[in-house]
Protein backbone atom coordinates (compact mmCIF):
# COMPACT_ATOMS: atom_id res chain seq x y z
CA UNK A 1 0.00 0.00 0.00
CA UNK A 2 1.52 3.30 -1.10
CA UNK A 3 1.85 5.93 1.64
CA UNK A 4 0.27 9.36 1.44
CA UNK A 5 2.38 12.43 2.16
CA UNK A 6 0.72 15.46 3.66
CA UNK A 7 3.49 17.92 2.88
CA UNK A 8 4.93 19.41 -0.35
CA UNK A 9 7.78 17.25 -1.66
CA UNK A 10 11.02 18.81 -2.92
CA UNK A 11 13.19 16.67 -5.21
CA UNK A 12 16.84 17.75 -5.01
CA UNK A 13 17.94 15.96 -8.19
CA UNK A 14 16.04 16.36 -11.46
CA UNK A 15 17.71 16.67 -14.85
CA UNK A 16 17.04 18.29 -18.20
CA UNK A 17 18.23 17.01 -21.56
CA UNK A 18 19.94 19.77 -23.53
CA UNK A 19 18.93 20.80 -27.05
CA UNK A 20 21.57 20.69 -29.78
CA UNK A 21 22.13 24.43 -29.59
CA UNK A 22 22.57 24.55 -25.82
CA UNK A 23 26.28 25.34 -26.13
CA UNK A 24 26.24 27.22 -29.43
CA UNK A 25 23.22 29.54 -29.41
CA UNK A 26 25.03 32.25 -27.46
CA UNK A 27 28.66 31.51 -28.33
CA UNK A 28 30.56 34.56 -29.65
CA UNK A 29 31.22 34.36 -33.39
CA UNK A 30 34.96 33.89 -32.91
CA UNK A 31 34.26 30.65 -31.00
CA UNK A 32 31.55 29.29 -33.28
CA UNK A 33 33.41 26.00 -33.84
CA UNK A 34 34.08 25.30 -30.17
CA UNK A 35 31.17 22.83 -30.07
CA UNK A 36 30.01 20.98 -33.18
CA UNK A 37 27.84 17.98 -33.97
CA UNK A 38 29.11 15.60 -36.62
CA UNK A 39 27.77 12.44 -38.25
CA UNK A 40 29.65 9.23 -37.39
CA UNK A 41 28.36 5.88 -38.58
CA UNK A 42 24.90 7.32 -38.95
CA UNK A 43 24.79 8.88 -35.46
CA UNK A 44 25.39 12.42 -34.29
CA UNK A 45 28.36 12.95 -32.01
CA UNK A 46 29.65 16.02 -30.21
CA UNK A 47 33.04 17.50 -31.04
CA UNK A 48 34.69 19.85 -28.56
CA UNK A 49 37.69 21.78 -29.93
CA UNK A 50 38.16 19.26 -32.75
CA UNK A 51 38.09 16.28 -30.36
CA UNK A 52 35.16 13.89 -30.55
CA UNK A 53 33.71 13.04 -27.16
CA UNK A 54 31.78 9.94 -26.15
CA UNK A 55 30.99 11.34 -22.69
CA UNK A 56 27.31 10.94 -23.55
CA UNK A 57 26.93 8.32 -26.30
CA UNK A 58 23.72 9.98 -27.59
CA UNK A 59 24.35 13.71 -27.07
CA UNK A 60 21.28 14.88 -29.01
CA UNK A 61 18.95 13.10 -26.55
CA UNK A 62 16.40 12.54 -29.30
CA UNK A 63 16.11 8.95 -28.06
CA UNK A 64 16.89 8.14 -24.42
CA UNK A 65 16.65 5.30 -21.95
CA UNK A 66 13.46 5.31 -19.97
CA UNK A 67 13.52 6.83 -16.47
CA UNK A 68 14.59 4.16 -14.00
CA UNK A 69 15.57 1.66 -16.71
CA UNK A 70 18.77 0.74 -14.84
CA UNK A 71 17.29 0.47 -11.36
CA UNK A 72 17.95 -3.27 -11.08
CA UNK A 73 21.65 -2.74 -11.82
CA UNK A 74 22.11 0.01 -9.24
CA UNK A 75 20.11 -1.92 -6.66
CA UNK A 76 22.58 -4.80 -7.07
CA UNK A 77 19.87 -7.03 -8.51
CA UNK A 78 21.58 -8.23 -11.69
CA UNK A 79 22.42 -11.91 -11.11
CA UNK A 80 22.65 -12.63 -14.84
CA UNK A 81 25.26 -9.91 -15.29
CA UNK A 82 23.33 -8.09 -18.00
CA UNK A 83 24.90 -5.00 -19.51
CA UNK A 84 23.22 -1.64 -19.13
CA UNK A 85 22.29 -1.82 -22.80
CA UNK A 86 20.53 -5.12 -22.16
CA UNK A 87 18.81 -3.75 -19.07
CA UNK A 88 17.69 -0.61 -20.88
CA UNK A 89 15.11 -2.42 -22.96
CA UNK A 90 13.19 -0.36 -25.47
CA UNK A 91 14.28 3.30 -25.38
CA UNK A 92 11.90 6.21 -25.74
CA UNK A 93 11.83 9.42 -27.70
CA UNK A 94 12.43 12.53 -25.62
CA UNK A 95 9.24 14.15 -24.45
CA UNK A 96 8.61 17.88 -23.91
CA UNK A 97 9.05 17.49 -20.14
CA UNK A 98 12.72 16.70 -20.71
CA UNK A 99 13.20 19.94 -22.65
CA UNK A 100 10.99 22.72 -21.23
CA UNK A 101 9.45 23.85 -17.93
CA UNK A 102 5.73 23.91 -18.62
CA UNK A 103 5.63 20.22 -19.48
CA UNK A 104 7.96 19.42 -16.56
CA UNK A 105 5.51 21.06 -14.15
CA UNK A 106 2.82 18.69 -15.38
CA UNK A 107 5.14 15.73 -14.74
CA UNK A 108 5.93 17.02 -11.24
CA UNK A 109 2.20 17.16 -10.53
CA UNK A 110 1.79 13.58 -11.76
CA UNK A 111 4.68 12.46 -9.57
CA UNK A 112 3.34 14.14 -6.45
CA UNK A 113 6.41 16.39 -6.33
CA UNK A 114 5.92 20.10 -5.69
CA UNK A 115 9.37 21.42 -6.68
CA UNK A 116 12.76 20.30 -7.90
CA UNK A 117 16.37 21.36 -8.26
CA UNK A 118 17.16 20.89 -11.94
CA UNK A 119 20.60 20.01 -13.31
CA UNK A 120 22.02 19.74 -16.82
CA UNK A 121 23.19 16.44 -18.28
CA UNK A 122 25.60 17.01 -21.16
CA UNK A 123 27.06 20.22 -19.68
CA UNK A 124 29.02 18.13 -17.17
CA UNK A 125 31.68 17.65 -19.84
CA UNK A 126 32.52 21.33 -20.43
CA UNK A 127 35.10 22.12 -17.74
CA UNK A 128 37.14 18.93 -18.05
CA UNK A 129 37.50 19.30 -21.82
CA UNK A 130 38.55 22.94 -21.55
CA UNK A 131 40.68 22.55 -18.45
CA UNK A 132 43.80 24.10 -20.00
CA UNK A 133 42.01 27.35 -20.91
CA UNK A 134 40.20 29.16 -18.07
CA UNK A 135 39.21 32.09 -20.31
CA UNK A 136 37.58 29.78 -22.85
CA UNK A 137 35.93 27.87 -20.00
CA UNK A 138 34.22 31.06 -18.89
CA UNK A 139 33.08 31.78 -22.45
CA UNK A 140 31.53 28.32 -22.74
CA UNK A 141 29.89 28.52 -19.31
CA UNK A 142 28.37 31.91 -20.04
CA UNK A 143 26.97 30.68 -23.36
CA UNK A 144 25.40 27.66 -21.66
CA UNK A 145 23.94 29.73 -18.85
CA UNK A 146 22.36 32.05 -21.43
CA UNK A 147 20.71 29.07 -23.11
CA UNK A 148 19.54 27.77 -19.73
CA UNK A 149 17.94 31.11 -18.93
CA UNK A 150 16.28 31.23 -22.37
CA UNK A 151 14.73 27.79 -22.21
CA UNK A 152 14.13 27.20 -18.51
CA UNK A 153 14.83 30.36 -16.54
CA UNK A 154 16.65 30.14 -13.25
CA UNK A 155 13.49 30.02 -11.13
CA UNK A 156 10.29 28.87 -12.75
CA UNK A 157 7.27 29.58 -10.53
CA UNK A 158 9.27 28.74 -7.37
CA UNK A 159 8.94 25.11 -8.48
CA UNK A 160 11.76 24.45 -10.94
CA UNK A 161 15.04 25.85 -9.65
CA UNK A 162 17.76 25.46 -12.25
CA UNK A 163 21.49 25.46 -11.56
CA UNK A 164 23.60 27.71 -13.78
CA UNK A 165 27.25 26.68 -13.85
CA UNK A 166 29.80 28.86 -12.11
CA UNK A 167 33.53 28.15 -12.04
CA UNK A 168 36.21 30.02 -10.07
CA UNK A 169 38.88 28.74 -12.49
CA UNK A 170 39.74 32.41 -12.74
CA UNK A 171 38.47 34.31 -9.75
CA UNK A 172 37.36 37.50 -11.46
CA UNK A 173 35.55 35.60 -14.19
CA UNK A 174 33.84 33.37 -11.65
CA UNK A 175 32.64 36.34 -9.60
CA UNK A 176 31.41 38.12 -12.74
CA UNK A 177 29.38 35.08 -13.84
CA UNK A 178 28.07 34.54 -10.32
CA UNK A 179 26.86 38.13 -10.16
CA UNK A 180 25.29 37.84 -13.60
CA UNK A 181 23.20 34.77 -12.77
CA UNK A 182 22.25 36.20 -9.37
CA UNK A 183 20.89 39.33 -11.04
CA UNK A 184 18.70 37.07 -13.16
CA UNK A 185 17.23 35.25 -10.20
CA UNK A 186 19.48 32.24 -9.56
CA UNK A 187 18.94 30.63 -6.15
CA UNK A 188 21.48 27.86 -6.62
CA UNK A 189 24.66 27.44 -8.65
CA UNK A 190 26.43 24.34 -9.93
CA UNK A 191 30.12 24.03 -9.04
CA UNK A 192 32.04 20.99 -10.27
CA UNK A 193 33.41 18.84 -7.41
CA UNK A 194 36.97 18.86 -8.69
CA UNK A 195 40.14 20.88 -8.76
CA UNK A 196 39.83 23.94 -10.95
CA UNK A 197 42.18 24.28 -13.86
CA UNK A 198 43.95 27.50 -14.63
CA UNK A 199 47.10 28.98 -16.03
CA UNK A 200 48.96 27.97 -12.86
CA UNK A 201 47.82 24.38 -13.12
CA UNK A 202 45.03 22.46 -11.37
CA UNK A 203 44.41 23.21 -7.69
CA UNK A 204 41.67 23.11 -5.11
CA UNK A 205 39.05 25.87 -5.48
CA UNK A 206 39.07 26.16 -1.67
CA UNK A 207 42.61 27.50 -1.30
CA UNK A 208 42.94 31.07 0.01
CA UNK A 209 43.61 32.47 -3.47
CA UNK A 210 39.95 31.78 -4.28
CA UNK A 211 38.63 33.53 -1.16
CA UNK A 212 37.16 36.52 -3.05
CA UNK A 213 34.88 34.11 -4.89
CA UNK A 214 33.69 32.38 -1.73
CA UNK A 215 33.28 35.72 0.02
CA UNK A 216 30.84 36.70 -2.71
CA UNK A 217 29.04 33.34 -2.45
CA UNK A 218 28.65 33.86 1.30
CA UNK A 219 27.48 37.43 0.87
CA UNK A 220 24.86 36.38 -1.69
CA UNK A 221 23.65 33.42 0.40
CA UNK A 222 23.32 31.31 -2.75
CA UNK A 223 23.27 27.51 -2.41
CA UNK A 224 26.25 25.73 -4.00
CA UNK A 225 25.41 22.35 -5.52
CA UNK A 226 28.31 19.94 -5.98
CA UNK A 227 26.72 17.57 -8.46
CA UNK A 228 28.52 14.48 -9.76
CA UNK A 229 30.37 15.39 -12.93
CA UNK A 230 33.37 14.53 -15.04
CA UNK A 231 35.87 15.62 -12.39
CA UNK A 232 38.98 14.46 -14.20
CA UNK A 233 39.52 11.36 -12.09
CA UNK A 234 39.50 9.16 -15.16
CA UNK A 235 43.20 10.04 -15.52
CA UNK A 236 43.97 8.23 -12.25
CA UNK A 237 41.82 5.24 -13.14
CA UNK A 238 43.53 5.02 -16.52
CA UNK A 239 46.92 4.94 -14.80
CA UNK A 240 45.90 1.94 -12.74
CA UNK A 241 44.50 0.14 -15.77
CA UNK A 242 47.30 1.09 -18.16
CA UNK A 243 44.78 2.58 -20.53
CA UNK A 244 43.73 5.94 -21.89
CA UNK A 245 40.55 7.71 -22.86
CA UNK A 246 37.88 9.93 -21.39
CA UNK A 247 35.24 9.31 -18.76
CA UNK A 248 32.03 8.02 -20.35
CA UNK A 249 28.78 8.37 -18.44
CA UNK A 250 26.40 5.41 -18.14
CA UNK A 251 29.23 2.96 -18.88
CA UNK A 252 30.38 1.47 -15.57
CA UNK A 253 33.55 -0.60 -15.40
CA UNK A 254 34.40 -2.89 -12.51
CA UNK A 255 37.66 -1.30 -11.36
CA UNK A 256 36.36 2.25 -11.63
CA UNK A 257 33.15 1.27 -9.88
CA UNK A 258 35.07 -0.14 -6.91
CA UNK A 259 38.03 2.26 -6.80
CA UNK A 260 36.08 5.51 -7.03
CA UNK A 261 33.56 4.79 -4.27
CA UNK A 262 32.87 8.46 -3.68
CA UNK A 263 36.52 9.49 -3.88
CA UNK A 264 35.78 12.59 -5.94
CA UNK A 265 33.31 14.13 -3.52
CA UNK A 266 35.33 12.98 -0.49
CA UNK A 267 38.37 14.83 -1.77
CA UNK A 268 36.29 17.89 -2.61
CA UNK A 269 34.72 18.19 0.82
CA UNK A 270 37.93 17.24 2.62
CA UNK A 271 39.57 20.17 0.87
CA UNK A 272 36.73 22.57 1.72
CA UNK A 273 37.22 21.65 5.39
CA UNK A 274 40.97 21.00 5.69
CA UNK A 275 42.01 23.97 3.56
CA UNK A 276 39.85 26.17 5.76
CA UNK A 277 37.39 27.69 3.31
CA UNK A 278 34.40 26.72 5.44
CA UNK A 279 36.05 28.28 8.51
CA UNK A 280 36.85 31.48 6.67
CA UNK A 281 33.31 31.57 5.26
CA UNK A 282 31.15 29.70 7.76
CA UNK A 283 27.84 30.65 6.12
CA UNK A 284 28.64 29.00 2.77
CA UNK A 285 26.28 26.07 2.19
CA UNK A 286 27.31 23.10 0.05
CA UNK A 287 24.99 20.31 -1.05
CA UNK A 288 26.42 17.12 -2.52
CA UNK A 289 24.05 15.80 -5.19
CA UNK A 290 24.14 12.41 -6.93
CA UNK A 291 27.40 11.46 -5.26
CA UNK A 292 25.76 8.94 -2.94
CA UNK A 293 26.12 8.87 0.81
CA UNK A 294 28.01 5.71 1.76
CA UNK A 295 31.34 7.61 1.67
CA UNK A 296 30.30 10.08 4.38
CA UNK A 297 31.23 7.72 7.19
CA UNK A 298 34.73 7.26 5.75
CA UNK A 299 35.22 11.02 5.45
CA UNK A 300 33.93 11.60 8.98
CA UNK A 301 36.26 8.94 10.41
CA UNK A 302 39.27 10.43 8.65
CA UNK A 303 38.38 13.95 9.79
CA UNK A 304 38.03 12.73 13.36
CA UNK A 305 41.43 11.00 13.22
CA UNK A 306 43.05 14.11 11.75
CA UNK A 307 41.57 16.22 14.57
CA UNK A 308 42.92 13.84 17.22
CA UNK A 309 46.40 13.89 15.69
CA UNK A 310 46.59 17.56 14.64
CA UNK A 311 43.96 19.56 16.57
CA UNK A 312 45.91 22.77 16.15
CA UNK A 313 45.41 22.60 12.39
CA UNK A 314 41.65 23.09 12.69
CA UNK A 315 40.04 26.33 13.93
CA UNK A 316 36.81 24.33 14.42
CA UNK A 317 36.33 20.61 14.96
CA UNK A 318 36.06 19.27 11.38
CA UNK A 319 33.01 17.14 12.18
CA UNK A 320 31.23 20.25 13.39
CA UNK A 321 32.05 21.93 10.08
CA UNK A 322 30.83 18.88 8.15
CA UNK A 323 27.50 18.96 9.96
CA UNK A 324 27.20 22.75 9.85
CA UNK A 325 27.96 23.51 6.19
CA UNK A 326 27.21 20.38 4.17
CA UNK A 327 24.02 18.67 3.05
CA UNK A 328 23.90 15.24 1.40
CA UNK A 329 21.61 13.85 -1.28
CA UNK A 330 22.25 10.08 -1.11
CA UNK A 331 21.59 7.57 -3.85
CA UNK A 332 18.15 6.04 -3.64
CA UNK A 333 19.77 2.61 -3.25
CA UNK A 334 21.92 3.70 -0.29
CA UNK A 335 21.23 2.55 3.24
CA UNK A 336 20.15 5.78 4.91
CA UNK A 337 20.03 4.82 8.59
CA UNK A 338 23.76 5.35 9.21
CA UNK A 339 23.88 8.54 7.14
CA UNK A 340 20.98 10.12 8.99
CA UNK A 341 22.44 9.02 12.32
CA UNK A 342 25.77 10.64 11.43
CA UNK A 343 24.60 13.86 9.77
CA UNK A 344 21.16 14.32 11.30
CA UNK A 345 17.86 14.37 9.38
CA UNK A 346 18.26 18.11 8.78
CA UNK A 347 21.28 17.49 6.54
CA UNK A 348 19.92 14.76 4.26
CA UNK A 349 17.85 15.56 1.15
CA UNK A 350 15.75 13.39 -1.13
CA UNK A 351 16.62 13.27 -4.83
CA UNK A 352 15.36 10.93 -7.54
CA UNK A 353 17.74 11.65 -10.48
CA UNK A 354 14.68 11.77 -12.75
CA UNK A 355 14.60 11.15 -15.72
CA UNK A 356 17.99 9.43 -15.89
CA UNK A 357 17.93 5.65 -16.25
CA UNK A 358 19.88 5.08 -13.02
CA UNK A 359 17.34 7.13 -11.09
CA UNK A 360 13.88 6.32 -9.82
CA UNK A 361 11.07 5.67 -12.27
CA UNK A 362 8.65 6.86 -9.57
CA UNK A 363 10.46 9.47 -7.45
CA UNK A 364 8.35 9.16 -4.32
CA UNK A 365 9.23 5.48 -4.02
CA UNK A 366 12.29 6.90 -2.22
CA UNK A 367 10.13 6.90 0.92
CA UNK A 368 10.62 3.13 1.12
CA UNK A 369 14.18 3.90 2.24
CA UNK A 370 12.80 5.95 5.14
CA UNK A 371 10.64 3.28 6.76
CA UNK A 372 10.88 3.49 10.52
CA UNK A 373 11.94 7.13 10.71
CA UNK A 374 9.81 9.52 12.75
CA UNK A 375 7.33 11.41 10.55
CA UNK A 376 9.05 14.71 11.32
CA UNK A 377 12.37 13.33 10.02
CA UNK A 378 10.74 12.02 6.85
CA UNK A 379 9.29 15.44 6.20
CA UNK A 380 12.69 17.03 6.72
CA UNK A 381 14.38 14.72 4.19
CA UNK A 382 11.60 14.85 1.61
CA UNK A 383 10.64 18.50 1.93
CA UNK A 384 11.72 20.96 4.60
CA UNK A 385 15.49 20.88 4.11
CA UNK A 386 15.41 21.95 0.47
CA UNK A 387 12.78 24.62 0.99
CA UNK A 388 14.94 26.09 3.75
CA UNK A 389 18.16 25.83 1.77
CA UNK A 390 16.63 27.73 -1.15
CA UNK A 391 14.61 30.12 1.03
CA UNK A 392 11.42 29.21 -0.83
CA UNK A 393 7.90 29.48 0.60
CA UNK A 394 6.32 26.14 1.42
CA UNK A 395 2.80 25.83 0.02
CA UNK A 396 -0.06 24.74 2.22
CA UNK A 397 -0.28 20.94 2.51
CA UNK A 398 -2.16 19.47 -0.41
CA UNK A 399 -1.31 15.76 -0.05
CA UNK A 400 0.53 13.61 -2.54
CA UNK A 401 0.12 9.90 -3.17
CA UNK A 402 3.10 7.73 -3.91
Amino acid sequence: MAPTLDFPVFDADHHLYETQDAFTRHLPAQHRDLFRFVELNGRKKLVVRNLLTEFIPNPTFEVVARPGAHMAFYAGDNPEGKSLRELTGKPMRSIPAFREPKARLAVLDEQGVHACLLFPTLASLVEERLRDDPALTQVAIRAFNEWLHDDWGYNHADRIITTPIVSPCDVDGGIAELDRVLRRGARAILVRPAPVAGLRGPRSPFLPEFDPFWARVQEAGVLVALHASDSGYQDYLNTWEGSSGEYVAFRPRTFAYVADGGRTIQDTLASAICHGMLDRFPRVRLISVENGGSWVGVLARNLELAWKKMPGEFPTHPLDVLRRNIWINPFWEDSLEGLISLMGPDRVCFGSDYPHPEGLAEPLSFTRQLTGLPPADIERVMSTNMFELLDLPRPAPAGATV
